[in-house]
């Protein structure tokens, strides 16, 4: 049960990283101003692969576990802001607005270990190392913003 499992929230979670492929960074995210510290490209993948194999592995076996309904209802709501990210960054080019998500998003995976914790000790720990990434990702958007303030007042319209 624990693989079948695993495999639907790894699926979840691919489907959330998807969106890097649909709204890749492009030549606008490569002019723009970043800090010193922003990691290199090819850590990038690395990163999400080993996350989202932790964060499926938390889900899985949250997922078994009694009283899990919060837990279970904060991981839906965290891989949806992870997968709204990308597209509002990336896709719509609004820095600002990809904050806001990143602050949600940083919530609710914070929200979620204490749940997962309160289920499972091992998903709540196997849900840390996504927090920390999360949090460095809203330091390099911050960063992005503050250093970019023209870029990070335009509008991309949306198209309808």
């Amino acid at each position: 049960m624990f693989w079948l499992l695993f495999g639907i929230f790894l699926l979840a979670c691919f489907a959330a990283g998807a969106t890097g492929g649909l709204f890749p960074p492009g030549p606008w995210y490569r002019n723009l101003n970043k800090p010193s510290w922003t990691p290199p490209d090819w850590l990038f993948p690395v990163a999400w692969t080993t996350l989202y194999l932790c964060m499926s592995a938390a889900g899985a076996r949250a997922a078994m576990s009694p009283d899990n309904a919060v837990a279970m209802a904060l991981w839906s709501l965290q891989i949806a802001l992870n997968g709204l990210w990308t597209p509002v960054f990336f896709g719509l080019k609004r820095i600002k607005l990809g904050m806001f998500v990143l602050i949600a998003l940083w919530t609710s995976v914070a929200a979620t270990i204490y749940a997962l914790i309160q289920v499972d000790l091992i998903a709540g720990l196997l849900f840390m190392p996504y927090l920390l990434w999360v949090t460095i990702a809203g330091a390099l958007n911050l960063s992005v913003w503050r250093l970019n303030p023209d870029e990070a007042k335009k509008r991309t319209p949306v198209v309808s």
